[in-house]
């Protein structure tokens, strides 16, 4: 009886995944602060209502081959295996729509558990929804702000006291700088490490009409 139980919760996400192209999910982070009582700010906003510098920027920040793979990167996978000497000491190879599902279904902190669950997952939300849909999530279900602020929207009125649609291009290499870690980068108050990583990240953008290209497209 306990096996079956185990296999349903399995099998939750797997069956979940293809509602989200059309039902605009929440965080377990979000859940989690919401039953603690702690403070969740989110407005839910389309891609379309996000401006597409935060987009570009997030990807050249988080995930630069995200147009190309299948959910998992498995050159960045082995590349951060090789740069540490164990579990603990990794420190990247993680693709956005790894993130994605890590934040909808799973937890934080570094597990072999965790990951042997992301992999796959990630996998098969590639396979069943378009890119711009798993970006679209992610930039709504991000944690962006130090106080419970969650998404581009609630981040970017939190900052700049403006909407996602109308930032600039700084503005929005800011935000992307801010992850993973928003709660010491805050973007309101940018000390001089965040702002440099900011201005990296403003200048690839620039020279990155491959990503550019992907977010114009459907899939």
């Amino acid at each position: 009886m306990a096996l079956y139980v185990v296999l349903a919760v399995l099998l939750v996400p797997y069956l979940l995944t293809p509602l989200y192209a059309v039902v605009n999910p929440v965080s377990t982070l979000m859940l989690w602060r919401s039953v603690t009582g702690e403070r969740v700010v989110r407005t839910w906003v389309p891609l379309s209502k996000i401006d597409p510098d935060l987009a570009l920027s997030v990807i050249i920040a988080e995930d630069g081959r995200f147009c190309s793979h299948y959910g998992v990167d498995f050159t960045e996978i082995q590349n951060a295996i090789d740069d540490a000497d164990g579990l603990e000491d990794m420190r990247g190879g993680s693709t956005i729509t790894q993130q994605v599902v890590k934040n909808l279904f799973l937890w934080q902190g570094r597990s072999y558990v965790r990951k042997a669950l992301e992999l796959p997952l990630a996998l098969w939300f590639d396979l069943v929804l378009p890119k711009r849909r798993i970006l679209e999530i992610y930039l709504n279900v991000a944690e962006l702000g130090p106080d419970g602020e969650f998404g581009a929207e609630a981040a970017a009125k939190r900052s700049f006291g403006r909407p996602a649609a109308s930032l600039g291009r700084y503005q929005a290499a800011l935000l992307a700088a801010s992850l993973p870690n928003p709660v010491t980068r805050d973007t309101k108050r940018p000390g001089p490490g965040l702002r440099r990583l900011a201005g990296l990240y403003e200048r690839r953008a620039a020279r990155s009409p491959e990503a550019a290209a992907c977010l114009r497209q459907r899939r």
